[in-house]
């Protein structure tokens, strides 16, 4: 079977999570504004209510590092390469709502600005970067908590395994928009998505590890002022 080369470019670019304009069909943007208007909307209803003093000033902290760290890029495979997402250690951080409003923030202003992905695709690349990460990633790591215990190497087990699942999981529902939309064939996508996040998200976990440990080294209250989940969310 001959696959046209033309498939593979929005899965192998080197900014793989950023889709620009013109992959998506109208209904892939349409869902992605869709829901990631709701999903925005409930979570500014949410930060509202759980929004603490110490985490006003550490979502702009979070949202300068976020940002520095994604203009860094390190090599994977085949000439692509990666950079840190950030969706897991804004969530564990700061709790999943608020985490996914320092997200939106970034990457926003990396497609107003620095031409990072496209404007009309921003609704599917916010629903990837930033709602999906902060829900995944966040989910993933209270459930570890809950079966490993939160003792200081099962925590660093959790955030590492965390933020590995928000990055493969987002880079599975990239290549689904990108399927559904007839950019390139899903049967080629996800594996193509699937394969590469999968070692970008060793990077990732690695250096959201690293970043929690120096945070709870030199601010632990930092560390342990996220807001904290009740029963049933």
């Amino acid at each position: 079977m001959i696959v046209s080369a033309t498939w593979l470019v929005p899965v192998l670019s080197p900014k793989l999570m950023h889709i620009p304009d013109g992959f998506l069909s109208l209904v892939a943007t349409g869902m992605g504004w869709a829901l990631s208007i709701l999903a925005l909307a409930y979570a500014v209803v949410r930060t509202n209510r759980q929004l603490g003093e110490r985490q006003v000033p550490l979502m702009g902290v979070m949202g300068a590092f976020i940002f520095a760290a994604q203009m860094l890029n390190f090599p994977v495979a085949g000439g692509t390469s990666g950079h840190l997402i950030g969706g897991a250690l804004a969530a564990i951080l700061l709790g999943p709502w608020a985490g996914m409003l320092v997200m939106t923030s970034v990457v926003a202003i990396q497609a107003l600005l620095f031409q990072d992905g496209g404007l009309i695709a921003l609704g599917a690349n916010i629903l990837n970067m930033a709602v999906i990460t902060c829900l995944v990633g966040y989910s993933t790591w209270i459930w570890l908590q809950r079966i490993i215990g939160d003792r200081a190497w099962t925590k660093m087990a959790g955030v590492f395994m965390a933020s590995w699942v928000s990055v493969f999981v987002a880079s599975l529902a990239c290549a689904l928009q990108l399927g559904i939309s007839g950019s390139s064939p899903l049967e080629i996508a996800l594996p193509a998505m699937g394969g590469i996040h999968a070692l970008i998200g060793i990077a990732e976990g690695l250096i959201t590890v690293a970043t929690m440990a120096f945070i709870t080294a030199t601010r632990r209250d930092l560390a342990e002022s996220r807001p904290r989940a009740k029963q049933g969310e």
